[in-house]
Order: C-alpha cells, then structure tokens, then sequence
C-alpha cells in the first residue's frame, strides 16, 4: 500500500515554508517549480485537504499544513538518522552501543570517557546503565549490554574477553553514632547478627542471584545500588562492607569510620568483559579508554 506522506513530499514541504515560495524552494532543491507544484498537488488530493494558502502572494502553510509538516519533521529526522546509522555500520562503527557499569564502581571515569566520545561528534547512540553483584554478567549472557565495566567474581569461560582494570578493596565501615563504632577490638559475627546488614541485592535476570554478603544478620535492607548502601550505612540504618575507594569522603568527612571485623572480605578483581563476537569501532574504543582510565581502586 502506498502512502500519501512520502519523504519527498516532506522535503518539498519543509523547503518550500522556510524558503517561502516554489520558485526558492525548487532552485534549492535543484528542481523545477512545476515539479514541486505537482508534488504539493498531488499531497493535497491524496489527504483530500489544502497545505497551502493559495490566496497570498507568499506561499504561507495551512493549518492543515502546518500539521503535516510539523509530524512529518520527526520522519525527516528519523530517516536522517537512519541514514547517518547506515553510513557509520559501513564504516565500522556502531550505530548503537549499550555500556553497564557495576554500582560498586564511580561513574565519572565513564562519565568522562564518554564525554571524549561524544565530542567526535559520531552518531552513534550510547545507552548507559548500572549493574549490581553478579548482574554485570547477567547482562552481557542475556544480550542487553555490549560492555560491561567493574564485573567481579567467577569469570564465563570461553564466551566472553576480559581486562583487568584493578583490584577492589572492601572495608567494614559504620556510622559514628552506631553502636558497633564504640566496639574495643574486632567485631564479632554474634555481634554482627544484632544489627541489620546493608546488601546491594543482585540485578540478574536470567542467572542465579549471588549475593555479595559475608556474615548473616537477624535483619536485612535490600537496595539497588552502592550510592544508596553507602547513604543508608552513613544513617546508621545497618552494617556492611564498603569499598574503600567509594568513601574516602565519607570517612574524612567522619560521616563513617573504619572498624576490624573477625569476618574479612577479601579483595576482588574487577573487569571490563565484552562478548567474543567481532567487535566494532566504538567497541574497541571503549574497552581501550575504559582500561587506560583511573578507577580509584587499590591497584591496576
């Protein structure tokens, strides 16, 4: 079925309302007035409504004309992008890309290679999002990221290529006015079960959830994201291991203090993991720059 609306007929429309007459609109269009003149013509018998006001001397849109156009812009752009999408495919370069970043790492290092990115001015749509304990992985096994930044833990096998980006260290950290802040000596696990623990919980989807947690608590506060676990332990709201490197503030500031715990975390190495497909441009330029950036964390 044909439409009436095509992408030419939106082009002729746009041309002939900024430039205001036929005759600019077809110089500009390298065409000849006639030829627009049908164009419109035929636009209008097939909508069975008039675009433009024929009694003025400049061509000047209806109201109904006005509509066609200003809907038809969002074609005009669509298809544009469309355009821009397969040129850059050619080329090697994506015409999306969908970045995840564990919550236990900063955004800014992503935040500022992207910035580096966006300032080559490429068309190519970024999608950003967070990603908590063995969710990262989720993501990538279930297709809905290309890359993903800070995973941790068992590592696929054979699915995926990885890069070290350096080593996460975890510290037991509480708010001052917490009872456990007062505690001589290491805390004990029979002193942790008196308190609620703060647990970012698993954002998996399709793979088993994991949980991050190391010691068990009569009570238990699920949040979605480090930035809220830290927030919520800086409340004395609960208990838990931290990353250093995400309160260094927040321990100058006295907002949380350090405290030995009988039950250690051990570091963990964090990644950045990409599927073993062939990867594009964007790709490769992401994992280069996200490696060669300064995470904050206790060794690279």
């Amino acid at each position: 079925m044909a439409h009436a609306v095509t992408l030419e007929a939106l082009r002729v429309l746009e041309a002939i309302h900024q430039l205001g007459s036929f005759a600019a609109a077809a110089e500009a269009l390298f065409k000849v007035p006639s030829a627009l003149t049908y164009t419109v013509k035929k636009l209008e018998d097939d909508l069975g409504v008039a675009l433009f006001d024929r009694s003025r001397q400049k061509a000047v849109l209806t109201p109904a004309g006005h509509l066609v156009l200003e809907q038809g812009r969002a074609i005009l752009d669509a298809a544009l992008r469309l355009e821009d999408s397969i040129k850059q495919f050619d080329s090697g370069w994506e015409p999306k890309l969908r970045i995840a970043r564990d919550t236990v790492l900063l955004e800014s290092p992503l935040l500022s290679v992207v910035g580096d990115f966006l300032g080559q001015n490429r068309p190519v749509e970024l999608s950003l999002s967070e990603e908590a304990v063995g969710g990262g992985w989720d993501a990538l096994q279930d297709n809905r990221v290309d890359l993903v930044i800070g995973v941790t833990g068992e590592l696929p096998k054979g699915s995926v290529h990885i890069r070290a980006i350096g080593e996460i260290e975890f510290v037991f950290a509480v708010a001052p006015t917490h009872p456990l802040a007062s505690v001589e000596g290491p805390i004990t696990a029979a002193q942790l079960r008196s308190f609620p623990a703060i647990v970012v919980a698993d954002s998996s989807k399709i793979l088993p959830a994991r949980s991050s947690g190391v010691f068990e608590s009569r009570q238990v506060l699920r949040v979605d994201t480090m930035r809220s676990k830290i927030q919520a332990q800086c409340l004395g709201l609960g208990v838990g291991y931290l990353p250093k490197h995400r309160i260094e503030e927040a321990l100058s500031a006295g907002r949380l203090v350090l405290r030995e715990c009988e039950l250690p975390r051990p570091n963990q190495m964090a990644y950045l993991a990409w599927r073993k497909d062939d990867p594009g441009k964007g790709l490769s330029w992401f994992v280069e720059q996200l490696a060669a950036q300064d995470w904050r964390l206790v060794s690279g």
